[in-house]
């Protein structure tokens, strides 16, 4: 039995190329599909954007269509079904028309199995209950488990000795910038992988026993090996996920201000993140830009009073460390980025997986010349409404960038806050 697919307003408004992204089945749109896009086009949100890109895309699928062509159905392209308009009119509005299309063409077309697609999840609860197939939609292939999300660790057998070329052959699976640790416990970092296999590089120890970074020692193995990432001026986007207190923020912006302040590498560190509560809302909040930013900062201002320590420094020496420091961090919001070109900034991207994947398209195509992006999140505390692990721009862009030599990711799981918080992330 073939399968037909019928769109709701909210899968375009999510994605507006969702229109081509069911191979060679066919897609049915109700009218108020089209009148929900109507009402949407409004403002300079996402959702009115898409909106607008999806009436281009029907647009120009329309354009020359007379009625037998409508009537067949609307070829979508080179190996794609076609798409069909439901015009008949509904007793009802809104997503109550949609379904109630869904539910008569799911009557009148007994040899197709149809799917109403939608990212409302009530929607999709009613038209279960009416005996019409509802899914959610995915932009992406669908991860199943964000737990399959590559770690940027891999293990292999053995790893060429101190006296022996740095290269690893075969590197099946390795990607670039992901860290090979032996059966010895020895580590060392794939710089390139092509087909000779993969070359390595040595992990420079960052623990109390070798050097720190802007008076921070890395306290495990994979604080260590996210200190490396930070530092490569070769690797222009890093992204690292783990559970809270495993020291994400503090080693960025130690990395960070190491390379803006000693090795002048960047002009300044910029801070941002994605401002979602997880409670009730407060209200609007006075002030400037950075201003009303602050608030959402408040893990900057604590690892700040920990980088902000100097050693034998008193309270004023402190205190004049902590000023020059902020002199040299700029917190701005999401909401101001689009059009903005970034060049040699050391951005850092907190509570990221709260993005959407168009989000995160927006932000990291803001860099120039010279910018360094870190993404930093826990795809196991999502804020955001309608996001989910498997549809974070966080999970996202760690699939999209593994396989490019300029992109290094880590997941940390050892948590150093302290035994409570490491505790609770365990057990609740």
């Amino acid at each position: 039995m073939r399968r037909a697919w019928l769109l709701d307003t909210s899968v375009l408004l999510h994605d507006p190329a969702a229109l081509f992204r069911f191979g060679g089945d066919d897609l049915y749109l109700p009218l108020a599909v089209l009148r929900g896009l109507d009402a949407a086009r409004h403002g300079s949100s996402d959702e009115a954007r898409n909106a607008l890109q999806a009436a281009r895309f029907l647009d120009g699928l329309l354009a020359g269509a007379g009625p037998q062509a409508l009537e067949r159905g609307l070829p979508l392209g080179d190996g794609l079904g076609r798409l069909h308009f439901l015009t008949a009119e509904t007793r009802h509005e809104g997503s109550d028309a949609v379904l109630e299309a869904a539910e008569t063409l799911a009557h009148t077309r007994p040899d197709v199995r149809l799917t109403l697609v939608a990212r409302d999840i009530n929607l999709r609860i009613q038209a279960t209950v009416l005996g019409v197939h509802a899914e959610d939609h995915e932009s992406e292939a669908r991860l199943d488990d964000p737990e399959l999300l590559p770690t940027g660790m891999h293990e292999v057998a053995a790893l060429p000795g101190d006296d022996e070329p740095p290269w690893l052959h075969p590197a099946e699976g390795v990607a670039p910038n992901e860290f090979l640790i032996d059966g010895n416990g020895r580590l060392a970092r794939a710089v390139a992988v092509g087909d000779n296999g993969a070359r390595l590089q040595a992990v420079p120890d960052t623990t109390e026993t070798g050097d720190s970074v802007w008076g921070i020692h890395a306290r495990n193995r994979e604080q260590c090996l996210a200190l490396d990432l930070l530092l490569d001026p070769e690797v222009d986007f890093v992204t690292l996920l783990g559970p809270a207190g495993t020291g994400k923020t503090l080693l960025a912006l130690a990395a960070g201000l190491a390379q803006t302040l000693e090795g002048q590498r960047y002009r300044e560190i910029l801070m941002t993140r994605a401002t979602v509560a997880i409670g009730e809302e407060i209200g609007y909040l006075p002030g400037t830009e950075e201003e009303k930013m602050t608030p959402w900062m408040g893990a900057l201002m604590d690892n700040l009073e920990v980088l902000a320590e100097p050693a034998g420094a008193g309270r004023w020496g402190q205190a004049a460390t902590r000023d020059v420091l902020q002199s040299r961090i700029r917190v701005r919001s999401l909401n101001f980025m689009r059009g903005r070109t970034l060049l040699n900034r050391y951005v850092v991207l907190d509570e990221a997986q709260n993005l959407t994947p168009q989000q995160m398209r927006t932000l990291i195509t803001r860099a120039g010349p010279g910018t360094k992006v870190v993404c930093l999140g826990n795809i196991g505390q999502i804020d955001t409404p309608f996001l989910t692990p498997t549809t974070s721009g966080l999970t996202y862009v760690v699939r999209r960038f593994r396989p490019w030599d300029h992109a290094g990711h880590l997941t940390l799981t050892r948590g150093e806050r302290s035994r409570l918080a490491d505790f609770a992330s365990q057990a609740l």
